[in-house]
């Protein structure tokens, strides 16, 4: 297993520190290994996965925030 830090891991994950940390939370990407109490990395091999399940999926990333099947409202006729 080789392991890379948040350095290695932003060059090459263009996202931020912050979606990766909501993706991590939501199952949606690899966890950290905590090696001390200020240090953390990744599993390469767990990492490289994910990316090449993103190349062939095809699937939309999730947008935090985003509001949740909001049903559409058709304009009120005018009176």
């Amino acid at each position: 297993m080789k392991l890379i830090n948040k350095k290695t891991l932003l060059d090459m994950i263009p996202l931020s520190e912050k979606a990766i940390y909501n993706m991590e939370k939501r199952g949606d990407f690899p966890k950290r290994i905590a090696l001390t109490s200020r240090n953390v990395a990744w599993d390469l091999d767990e990492v490289t996965g994910w990316v090449e399940s993103r190349k062939t999926s095809g699937v939309q990333a999730k947008r935090p925030g985003k509001a949740k099947d909001i049903p559409s409202v058709s304009p009120c006729p005018p009176a």
